[in-house]
């Protein structure tokens, strides 16, 4: 009975790895599909078959289409998130540059993972209830990261006084995207350094300056 009692979680690991991988696969797949054609008209049995996997495995991931693409959600929020918080510079950097660090790091996300940009922006903010947490965590966690700066800015009296950080927090967030995308669809020869300065100066004109309140 001895040997009964005496199991390691070593062999539960790479189970652990395997199902971590194939989420990450059916991740991929619905990203790709969903963005291609739409949440409603993509199918559980088309997301299976794109990810090389039997139908049966999505229903014993996830449960089923909306808990995956909860799911899905979720993580893509959490590496946006990721990536803009790991931009903060140290913090002797000057505040604005800092800020345009953070803005850098979205345009060099949304270029590297363009269709998980597309399917956040396309389905997020649609009327679903199914999906509110979803723009809660944009809200707290990615527009959290700018906002974050710019209250920095605002403590330092480095903005225009009547600065509203959540607003601004937002409308940077949203140029970023917006900018970033037209990039990748529509000039995706231009250097990447050149948008990013394009963004630094608009962000600019949003937040202004002491010496040129709005």
């Amino acid at each position: 009975m001895e040997p009964m009692n005496m199991r390691t979680p070593t062999p539960e690991k790479p189970v652990g790895g395997r199902r971590e991988a194939t989420r990450r696969k059916l991740f991929d797949a619905a990203v790709t599909l969903i963005s291609e054609q739409g949440y409603g008209s993509t199918t559980v049995d088309e997301i299976a078959e794109r990810a090389g996997v039997a139908k049966g495995t999505v229903y014993y991931n996830f449960g089923g289409k909306d808990e995956l693409y909860a799911a899905l959600m979720e993580w893509g929020v959490t590496r946006l998130a990721d990536t803009l918080r790991e931009a903060v510079p140290a913090p002797g950097m000057e505040p604005r540059r800092a800020l345009t660090e953070v803005l850098r790091a979205g345009v060099v996300f949304i270029g590297t993972h363009e269709a998980l940009a597309r399917l956040l922006m396309a389905e997020a903010w649609r009327t679903n209830r199914s999906w509110y947490a979803t723009v809660r965590q944009i809200r707290t966690q990615a527009i959290g990261v700018i906002t974050e700066r710019l209250d920095v800015m605002v403590e330092r009296g480095l903005t225009r006084p009547d600065l509203d950080t959540s607003l601004a927090g937002s409308a940077l967030f949203g140029m970023v995207v917006t900018v970033a995308l037209d990039w990748r669809t529509l000039q995706p020869e231009r250097p990447i350094e050149e948008i990013h300065t394009t963004l630094a100066h608009m962000a600019d004109g949003l937040i202004g300056s002491p010496a040129s309140p709005r």
